[in-house]
């Protein structure tokens, strides 16, 4: 049971954590306030340490790790050792179980460890965690000549010498980064690359290399700028402001900036929305500071690794020109101030573009790439003889890889102003999941990567056309712009492309070039919503698309932009089912330009082609060809025309071949445009699609195509492609079995109850998307265009079914595209008399969709 004095001191805690929010809203120094909270943290464990009579004993209690620097954020972990010099007496041991009990019981997160001089000496050289806890450490109370021992014993060489202790600290970090993306969406603020733990690295290996104390030391060591450590601690300090105020908000020691806690995050800084969301902008400047850490760790860590190159292997040295040489696989500048001139910054990068050896600049060249990045005092495109290195970089076949050193090291944004506006620009959602900059890094990449031999299998079709581009440096200008209109209000595809457009006027392209650049920019999107949005069987849909391509080249750059945005955009994002909608609208759409506008598509012959090619297969297979005519001739025109012959083939032998009573349910074995079909046979009945959607759903399956029809005598004929959650094909035979046995139980009743869901998923929460229903216009007779955006909430498909059955609306086909938290989805919809939904109607379906699936919020 907790004591009165551990109740007293919880309430002090719990106390002095209002005190510090008041006082943190009120923009107190984040240093004052973590230090203190060390400091009454201090005064409680010193004046229990008294109560229970430990001075008696000769131990010392010694403050390690965080808590042994002196900074402590209200939910920390209060790392202690207890030091003595033989094992404690059954007193002390009794006492200090007290101790620590009373520790627990007044709400502080103890870590605690036992150990004498030598058995900490021995751990401390096992390992570098204890090592690196042991150099933070400071005397809290007990004998001083114990604590003084130890300080002494771990500031000798063969504690950790300098050279270990900084390979050691380096490899940790390179597991950890390997382990996180600087630029998660719901980062931790300690571990992920350019985190608290980059800058507590450079400032241990500091410590054990210097003895310093504190990163202010390595300014007189001359290992650090007094301008460079400045930055540190303003990093430094933004991040302790996050984790403070993520640390008072969660009540309890969480680093990550989950998705739930980032708005009040956001709100306890005083971040308010505006053209961008308040969030936004607190993530903005987490972005921003990470990549500034990223790069002065990066500059320090080898700048400890020249001090201790007595020790370790030096790297080799390479000429490269006059100014230049290799170092390892650093490019390293052999002339002082050689940056005094801004169009020597730009052929630095040049020089990486052309030297394939080249992975990084090396420190000492870094430092003078920052000053005079600093000291510029216009954008580097403002200079004739920058914007010429520039676009040799464009058209250089390794350009993509200096562009992406560029962009890391701040040179892009100085190059390019309306860079500066994107750079740690993040999206509230759950679809990007990077911040703009570094999606564009990635779409960069990805151009390139079409260019590898091995990529081809993963982009067949993309791996071809990159070599056929006219000019390739036209995809990279537009991948540069196609998102760089962001955050300023308004759509992102017409500034960027306006943008687009004068940055290739001012550097001199010509009107061709220039337009081709800006209508990529402009109409980057276009491609990917036809292909996942529009039913791409529809002869209209593919000509309208030809018309806005306009020729073959247009087409070509346009597929190798959507392709590589795509993929850019989450690690989720891009799969098969997509890869191959995409390579169906180029072909689709190359075969319209190709036989140009006079030579509309036959329909008939079309379906007369599909039904030949599908009955030759068949009758092969021993079917009998009055059966099959029999079959046919109860199914309407749109069937031959929708489905491709092997699907024809396959559906009309299991139908032929099935005698029961209960629905036929085909799951195929083959993909079908990257995906797997279902396809559900029987006798039309309520809630059908509902009732497919239901089981689908439990069966945590994904649709993502629907194509929902009725034979002459109302037998329904639905087909479906579906995917796993990961976006890979369903195709484990027991999975398979298992679906259909549940869709045939569930289609076998009269009228199924739709089941329970499963609940919104815990990213999901913090989201909120209003349901908006829109009609679109129909160059189909007969038919509706409906599009819908709602929140992607479990059974969604389900409900919007039920809603088009109780609103007597069929459904006719359907595109399912689910956008992070966001379903974008469309529906080809009849009224119940075979013809386009009257205004009343669409009023009607719009209004009970909204209300059915704010339910469902």
């Amino acid at each position: 049971m907790t004591t009165e004095s551990a109740r007293l001191a919880k309430a002090s805690l719990l106390a002095q954590n209002h005190d510090l929010l008041a006082r943190f809203r009120q923009e107190t120094s984040i240093q004052n306030l973590v230090a203190e909270r060390s400091q009454f943290v201090d005064g409680l464990l010193q004046q229990q340490w008294q109560s229970y009579e430990l001075e008696q004993f000769p131990i010392a209690l010694i403050a390690v790790g965080g808590y042994g620097r002196g900074e402590l954020h209200p939910q920390s972990d209060v790392d202690l050792l207890f030091l003595s010099e033989d094992e404690p007496c059954p007193a002390a041991e009794k006492a200090l179980s007290a101790y620590i009990a009373f520790l627990w019981d007044a709400g502080l997160e103890v870590g605690h460890s036992f150990r004498s001089i030598k058995q900490t000496l021995d751990q401390g050289k096992a390992d570098v965690t204890i090592a690196t806890n042991l150099l933070e450490s400071r005397l809290l109370c007990g004998p001083n000549n114990l604590y003084q021992a130890l300080y002494s014993a771990i500031r000798q060489d063969d504690f950790w010498p300098a050279d270990k202790f900084y390979l050691a600290k380096r490899d940790e970090q390179l597991a950890r980064h390997a382990k996180a993306n600087a630029f998660d969406l719901e980062p931790n603020l300690k571990t992920c690359p350019g985190g608290l733990r980059d800058i507590h690295t450079v400032a241990w290996v500091a410590m054990r290399y210097f003895d310093a104390s504190k990163a202010e030391d390595l300014v007189a060591h001359g290992f650090l700028e007094s301008d460079e450590l400045e930055e540190l601690l303003e990093c430094q300090s933004f991040l302790w402001e996050l984790r403070f105020a993520l640390h008072l908000i969660a009540g309890r020691d969480e680093n990550r900036l989950l998705f739930d806690l980032q708005r009040q995050v956001a709100d306890i800084m005083g971040y308010e929305d505006s053209t961008q969301l308040g969030v936004e902008q607190m993530m903005k400047r987490y972005y921003r500071t990470v990549r500034r850490v990223m790069e002065l760790n990066q500059m320090l860590l080898q700048h400890f690794k020249r001090a201790t190159l007595g020790h370790t292997k030096a790297l080799a040295i390479t000429p490269i020109n006059s100014h230049y040489q290799l170092r390892g696989t650093f490019i390293e500048s052999l002339t002082v101030k050689m940056f005094d001139k801004p169009v020597e910054i730009m052929k630095l990068f040049l020089l990486v573009a052309k030297n394939s050896n080249i992975k990084g600049i090396y420190a000492p060249t870094l430092r003078d790439l920052r000053e005079a990045r600093r000291a510029l005092t216009q954008p580097l495109m403002e200079q004739e003889d920058c914007r010429e290195v520039f676009l040799e970089l464009l058209r250089h076949p390794r350009g993509i890889a200096s562009l992406s050193l560029m962009h890391r090291h701040g040179v892009l944004s100085a190059y390019l102003p309306a860079w500066r506006d994107i750079e740690g620009l993040m999206q509230f959602d759950l679809f990007h999941a990077y911040t703009v900059d570094e999606h564009t890094h990635r779409l960069l990449k990805n151009i390139d990567r079409f260019s590898q031999p091995e990529q081809k299998e993963e982009f067949p079709l993309g791996s071809v056309l990159i070599n056929q581009l006219p000019k390739k440096g036209l995809l990279v200008l537009a991948a540069i712009f196609h998102d760089i209109g962001k955050g300023r209000g308004g759509d992102h595809s017409k500034l960027g492309a306006i943008d687009a457009l004068n940055f290739c006027k001012f550097h001199g392209l010509n009107n061709h070039d220039g337009r081709l650049v800006s209508w990529l920019v402009e109409n980057h999107l276009v491609m990917s919503v036809t292909a996942q949005r529009r039913d791409i069987s529809d002869p209209d849909v593919v000509a309208e698309f030809a018309e806005k391509v306009r020729d073959a080249v247009h087409l070509s750059y346009l597929y190798c932009l959507t392709v590589a945005d795509i993929c850019a955009t989450n690690e989720k994002t891009w799969n098969s089912w997509k890869g191959s909608l995409l390579r169906d609208l180029y072909f689709s759409t190359q075969r319209v330009l190709a036989r140009g506008k006079e030579k509309p598509v036959d329909i008939r012959a079309r379906v007369r082609e599909h039904q030949a090619k599908a009955k030759k297969e068949l009758l092969r297979r021993g079917i009998k060809e009055k059966s099959l005519e029999s079959l046919w001739q109860r199914f309407k025109a749109d069937y031959f025309l929708k489905h491709q012959p092997n699907q024809i083939a396959w559906h009309s032998e299991a139908i032929l071949k099935h005698k029961q009573n209960e629905p036929l349910v085909l799951i195929s074995k083959h993909t079908i445009r990257g995906g797997t079909e279902l396809f559900v046979y029987g006798s039309d009945k309520p809630k059908l699609f509902a009732t497919v959607m239901a089981v689908l759903d439990n069966k945590n399956i994904n649709v993502h195509d629907a194509s929902v029809m009725t034979s002459k005598d109302d037998y329904a004929l639905d087909s479906f492609v579906i995917l796993e959650q990961d976006g890979s094909p369903v195709s484990q035979i027991a999975r398979i079995q298992g679906v259909k046995k549940a869709l045939t139980k569930a289609l076998s009743k009269d009228t199924p109850k739709l089941p329970k869901f499963r609940k919104i998923p815990r990213q999901m929460k913090p989201f909120k998307v209003a349901t908006h229903v829109s009609f679109l216009p129909s160059r189909r007779h007969g038919t509706s265009m409906m599009e819908l955006i709602t929140l992607d909430s479990p059974g969604l498909l389900a409900k919007i079914g039920e809603t088009l059955y109780r609103c007597d609306i069929k459904l006719m086909a359907a595109k399912i595209t689910t956008i992070g938290e966001r379903a974008e989805d469309f529906f080809m919809l009849q009224n119940a008399d075979g013809e386009q939904l009257t205004e009343e109607q669409q009023q009607n379906l719009s209004e009970n969709l909204v209300q059915a699936l704010k339910q469902a919020d």
